[in-house]
């Protein structure tokens, strides 16, 4: 079965960093793009990043803090994000070869 399955999530202060994962099995994550997008409360999914072979993209939203990069020998990607603010609050989601996870939820609240 293929499938993505993100992780990572959680309560963070202002300022603070997370590391989220996508672990894909069923399929190979280095024969696709992967992209990280996110949903906040009553707001319109958002694109974040994306990375296509070794090459990056960033939202300006997040340009700057959160980095996009890939362990193919695990057969997953990253997004880290540092200097997180509320705004940032969210469900964040990756997607590669028409898959999407499930989503894990990022909190950042004194």
């Amino acid at each position: 079965q293929e499938q993505l399955v993100e992780s990572g999530g959680g309560l963070v202060q202002p300022g603070g960093s997370l590391r989220l994962s996508c672990a894909a099995s069923g399929f190979t994550l280095d024969d696709y793009a992967v992209g990280w997008f996110r949903q906040g409360p009553g707001m319109a999914r958002e694109g974040l990043s994306c990375i296509v072979n070794n090459t990056t993209y960033y939202a300006d939203s997040v340009k700057g803090r959160f980095t996009i990069s890939r362990d193919n020998a695990k057969n997953t990607v990253y997004l880290q994000m540092n200097s997180l603010k509320p705004e940032d609050t969210a469900v964040y989601y990756c997607v590669a070869g028409g898959h999407w996870g499930q989503g894990t939820q990022v909190t950042v609240s004194s």
